[in-house]
């Protein structure tokens, strides 16, 4: 909320007609992190009150207030404990969320959307890149079927063409730009190309270097091929490039040097940045600053972000430090305030931020690690899993969500004492190993986790290198399995996936491939 005062004060009523006046202009607002009051005084012995009017417009028109930003949320659904769409667009409704994002174009829930005037992403898989991009016909199709028939009571804003692409295990990179350009042409074709934007998240790994933020760029091997065709695509389309901004792995990996505060959006002194001088007061805006500045290193300074994804989970494993109701709590609530007040980065002041939290509901489907099932909001009943606001009204009344009493209780998640990160129970020579009957589909989820945002180290088992064979999946699952158990220190939880993997205590025999037992 912004208050604009003026007052026009005649100082001296002589009978001269052309009396001294006093022109005064007072701001008052709570738009910046702290209430904000500033007034401007001028006195003019030759202005009419007309000339006056004039140059109070000139004043006001020079007056450039940063506007509110905006939060939306990411609906996942792999979980089998899911209220029905219907019933998550009440939901979305009674806590004045306005923005959704879902990881398809599924039809129910496009349908329960109708009318809401909830604005929405929708996602074209990574598996049908390939498809999108070579034919056109396949992108016509999909636009009709899960836009066109939609659009505008579904009120379909953008569509997010892959998901963190560069990290996909299925080599689809080279596929991206065709498919966002295919799409776009079918858009074009149905007169929606101004009215519904298209573009791509990318994972902050796309970054070679994104500490301090002024020295942030694109990896070299990624440039050429596809950063800058699709940084010249969002040019010319009028889109913003998407990221999925994480500071809770950054912070889980360095602890012992980021101050928790800084990573939690409380008050702290802020880092200096040694290349731009500037000073940053969160993480948050540090990562997004290091995307700006890679940008600008490609000559792109006019492309503006959206920050597609990020979140903090309330519970994880042993090893994954700082996991907690309270944590969450502090990161979403405090972020939310600093988006709903407006503002932008110290890199980009100006810069008007739309955030999607991730993620509405915990999944309990999920693969990976106890933190990739609790990043949830709310819980399946639709209950807060801690208690935030989402609105510029609940925050008048809101604190910092670590002093707030958790919904559910502490769940504070403490740091390994043991300095490896290893589970005490697990410290001797372990390895993680696919489960043979865990079904096809679990394995082939597990193993694209793993080798995607897992983490896992899988160039061993691509074509050609030592570990492909035997090229069956359960022997490449096993493999991203073990890598991704290792990496996590073995801690427990690491070797789930969904009940599609477990643990041995004799080294794993596929064909000649040596499995790591750390890392």
């Amino acid at each position: 909320e912004v208050a604009i005062v003026v007052s026009l004060t005649p100082h001296d009523t002589t009978l001269s007609g052309n009396p001294d006046l006093f022109l005064s202009i007072s701001l008052c607002g709570s738009y910046l992190s702290s209430p904000l009051s500033s007034s401007l005084r001028f006195r003019s012995k030759s202005m009419d009150y007309l000339r006056a009017f004039h140059f109070l417009v000139l004043i006001l028109s020079a007056i450039s207030l940063s506007e509110a930003g905006s939060i939306g949320v990411n609906y996942g659904r792999i979980s089998d404990e899911l209220p029905s769409a219907f019933k998550v667009v009440q939901l979305l409704k009674s806590q004045g969320i306005d923005r959704v994002k879902i990881f398809d174009a599924d039809p129910a829930v496009l349908k329960a959307l109708s009318g809401s005037e909830i604005r929405v992403t929708v996602d074209l898989p990574n598996e049908m890149l390939f498809s999108a991009a070579k034919r056109p016909s396949f992108a016509a199709t999909w636009v009709k079927r899960n836009v066109a028939a939609y659009h505008p009571s579904t009120q379909i804003e953008s569509i997010a063409v892959g998901n963190e692409v560069f990290v996909d295990p299925h080599n689809t990179t080279k596929y991206l730009i065709p498919a966002m350009r295919n799409i776009h042409k079918a858009l074009v074709s149905y007169n929606l190309h101004s009215s519904i934007k298209i573009s791509s998240p990318l994972a902050l790994s796309a970054l070679q270097n994104s500490y301090p933020s002024s020295s942030g760029s694109f990896r070299p091997e990624l440039v050429d091929l596809v950063i800058k065709p699709m940084l010249d695509f969002l040019r010319e389309t009028g889109s913003r490039l998407m990221i999925n901004v994480y500071p809770f792995f950054a912070y889980e990996g360095n602890s012992d040097v980021i101050p928790l505060d800084y990573a939690l959006l409380r008050e702290n002194p802020g880092m200096v940045d040694s290349g731009n001088g500037l000073r940053y007061f969160n993480l948050f805006d540090a990562q997004i600053d290091a995307v700006f500045a890679a940008m600008s290193a490609l000559k792109y300074d006019d492309i503006e972000i959206i920050v597609t994804e990020t979140g903090w989970p309330s519970k994880g494993d042993e090893n994954e430090v700082g996991a907690s109701v309270a944590n969450a709590a502090s990161y979403n609530g405090n972020l939310i305030r600093r988006v709903l007040t407006g503002g932008g980065t110290p890199l980009r002041p100006k810069a008007d931020l739309t955030v999607y939290l991730f993620a509405l509901f915990n999944e309990n489907k999920k693969f990976g690690a106890t933190s990739e099932r609790n990043y949830g909001l709310f819980f399946p009943d639709e209950k807060k899993v801690y208690d935030i606001p989402f609105t510029q009204e609940g925050l008048k009344h809101y604190r910092d969500g670590g002093h707030n009493t958790p919904a559910t209780g502490d769940q504070q998640v403490t740091p390994p004492n043991n300095g490896g990160g290893v589970s005490k129970s697990l410290t001797g020579s372990t390895w993680c190993v696919a489960n043979g009957d865990a079904g096809k589909d679990r394995l082939q989820g597990g193993l694209d986790y793993a080798c995607g945002d897992g983490g896992a180290d899988c160039r061993p088992i691509q074509r050609g290198a030592p570990c492909y064979s035997p090229d069956t999946l359960e022997a490449h699952a096993s493999f991203a399995f073990n890598s991704y158990y290792q990496k996590k220190g073995r801690a427990g939880g690491s070797c789930y996936f969904g009940g599609a993997a477990y643990v041995v205590s004799q080294p794993p025999k596929y064909g000649r491939c040596e499995f790591p037992t750390g890392y």
